[in-house]
């Protein structure tokens, strides 16, 4: 392996980036409001800090979740209470970005747009009127296939030999399809605000690689329910093994916990603090494509340690097409 593996291996960019995460956007599993959170955990794996190339990358991102919350637990959702909630989610992320040739802090910055189309059918057992209330409704099923909401962002990355540095500020315009009183939304129904750093460290001589991205968000209140989502703290990680130049295989995973309390006239169960941990496979291809570089990674998740959120399983495909390495 040469050192113009590490520029062809850059990360994707992709809707947690935007999400950026980025991305970044509505997560189909189970937390605050109505199991909706803007972080997506998972959304960053390998090579995530390594600068990409100058010019313009498209990022595509394939994404399912199946999860389920059982009778056991209730969710605010709309001024009520959900008791148990089922989910199945399928959304396709489109994330262009542009990277700047000048240096700016010594390092290398992006800025990009993501948006997101797709499917989200939910299930409740049960809608209560209250945390007390008698039921006023049994099982209720919702369908929704529209677009969600727009995610912009903004990093800095730097290369310092096999190690790799970055920070990002991304964001949530609540411009997606929502209803308060629906079970299935695309969009979240707030703005919010996620900033962080991440670290990669790549050997190009033993082919390992290692990478951690964490960052914090702070959800603004939901205009249609008096309800504010607390501050959520989140940490993504990947490890892998390059077995060529152009493939690589290893795990990854995430932590998910909020830091500080749901508040407003809306959140009737209190605090609800959540938490849930991932871990899954992951591989990566790199190809040539036209004028373009190639990179696709497949990567899937099971969750467990879960607090006041769903455990389930969620997988995403990553299809990034960007400039080809410069010779060095």
């Amino acid at each position: 392996m040469t050192k113009i593996v590490i520029r062809d291996a850059k990360p994707l960019w992709k809707a947690g980036f935007a999400i950026a995460a980025l991305t970044v956007m509505q997560e189909p599993v189970l937390a605050d409001e109505g199991g909706v959170s803007f972080w997506l955990p998972g959304q960053y794996a390998s090579l995530v800090a390594v600068p990409s190339q100058p010019g313009w990358s498209l990022g595509l991102v394939y994404y399912h979740a199946s999860v389920d919350a059982g009778r056991g637990l209730d969710f605010p959702q709309g001024g009520e209470i959900r008791a148990g909630l089922e989910s199945d989610v399928n959304l396709l992320f489109v994330a262009p970005s542009y990277t700047f040739e000048e240096a700016v802090l010594g390092g290398r910055a992006t800025l990009g747009l993501t948006g997101v189309f797709g499917r989200n059918e939910t299930t409740a057992e049960a809608t209560l009127s209250g945390p007390g209330g008698g039921t006023i409704s049994g099982d209720r099923t919702d369908m929704l296939t529209s677009v969600g909401d727009l995610y912009p962002a903004f990093s800095l990355k730097w290369n310092a030999g096999v190690s790799n540095y970055m920070t990002y500020i991304t964001g949530d315009i609540p411009v997606g399809d929502y209803e308060a009183g629906r079970l299935a939304n695309i969009g979240i129904g707030h703005a919010a605000i996620d900033g962080g750093a991440g670290y990669t460290y790549f050997n190009p001589v033993t082919g390992r690689e290692f990478s951690i991205l964490g960052g914090l968000t702070y959800n603004f209140e939901n205009p249609d329910t008096n309800y504010q989502n607390g501050v959520d703290g989140h940490i993504d990680w990947a490890a892998a093994q390059f077995l060529s130049p152009q493939a690589h295989v290893g795990i990854a995973g995430y932590v998910y916990q909020q830091l500080t309390g749901d508040s407003g006239q809306g959140a009737v169960l209190g605090d609800f603090k959540s938490r849930v941990l991932g871990i899954g496979p992951q591989v990566g291809f790199m190809f040539p494509t036209g004028t373009m570089q190639g990179y696709l990674n497949i990567r899937g998740y099971y969750e467990f340690a879960a607090e006041n959120r769903a455990e389930g399983w969620n997988a995403l495909v990553t299809l990034a097409l960007s400039p080809p390495a410069q010779a060095q």
